[in-house]
């Protein structure tokens, strides 16, 4: 039944799309309303019941821990993780329930979290930009997109504020393209399927239906969807449509945890939550991978 409401999710998208305009269309006197205010009530419960449905997400079947090799190489920090808590998004919809964010550890030069400034950061400025991500497992390539473009970051207040409002509203309601980015699916055949968000432009190299190894590029971090600055989203599922899929216990057995926390994530840093997977990094944790950097390999 999970499955089948969170199948619909493009129809909960278009009703509340409706309602909204439906809203607007009466504040501005542009939509003649009814004499009767019945329809008030049914509007609203439309709005209710759609956003209802875009919250429900189906539940994975009793699995082990799906151990993979790590995504980036060199020294990382962790921000959105399974090793803090789960669900790691704070949602188990479109396949994020054990959903990892990593970005390069702070440094003198990478900006703040949040500035005062008008313009916002380029995602040039951020150390995580450009690196490379590669496969955690061997797998085809079954959907990509490499065109989004890579947008500022969201670190000032006006950028942030309308990014968990109005641009947060839209791009769930554009779908889950607009809400990943530049992204790459990959499915391993065995029942697990990764994805792979928020990819630097132009920078997917396999196209759909090559076959990866683990440890082969498959493309470079970006800024691209809904990303407050650039990172690398990636997530394990068991479908290949995100809107019907439900996320995987995840954790990567070549990860070596250093102990030391990032300065700039100080403010989020807790104990980790009961729910946890114990052999991921922890929220603000730093972590190293012995892999040395190679190139894509393909089958």
């Amino acid at each position: 039944m999970r499955r089948m409401i969170a199948g619909l999710r493009p129809l909960w998208c278009l009703l509340l799309v409706l309602v909204a305009t439906v809203i607007i269309g009466d504040l501005a006197g542009l939509i003649p309303a009814p004499e009767s205010i019945w329809w008030v009530p049914g509007v609203v419960a439309v709005g209710a019941v759609s956003g209802a449905g875009l919250q429900i997400a189906p539940r994975a079947k009793p699995h082990s821990l799906q151990l993979m090799s790590c995504p980036v190489r060199g020294e990382w920090t962790s921000l959105n993780t399974p090793g803090q808590r789960l669900p790691s998004h704070g949602t188990r919809t479109l396949g994020q329930w054990c959903a990892v964010d990593v970005l390069k550890p702070t440094t003198e030069s990478t900006p703040p979290l949040l500035h005062h400034r008008l313009r916002a950061s380029a995602p040039e400025d951020y150390e995580s930009f450009g690196e490379p991500v590669h496969a955690m497992a061997t797998g085809t390539v079954i959907r990509r997109r490499h065109r989004a473009r890579d947008h500022r970051a969201r670190n000032t207040w006006v950028s942030r504020l309308l990014m968990v409002t109005v641009e947060g509203l839209l791009r769930t309601l554009a779908g889950p393209s607009a809400l990943l980015g530049n992204h790459v699916v990959v499915d391993h055949g065995d029942g697990t399927v990764a994805v792979y968000a928020h990819l630097q432009r132009n920078s997917v190299l396999p196209e759909t239906g090559a076959r990866l190894r683990v440890g082969g590029v498959l493309g470079r971090v970006g800024n691209s969807g809904n990303s407050s600055e650039p990172h690398l989203h990636v997530q394990l599922m068991d479908r290949t449509r995100l809107s019907t899929a439900a996320g995987l216990k995840l954790a990567w057995h070549d990860v070596i945890l250093t102990d030391e926390l990032d300065a700039r994530l100080a403010e989020f840093i807790a104990e980790p939550e009961r729910s946890a997977i114990k052999d991921m990094p922890p929220m603000g944790e730093i972590f190293t991978t012995p892999w040395a950097e190679e190139p894509g390999r393909r089958e």
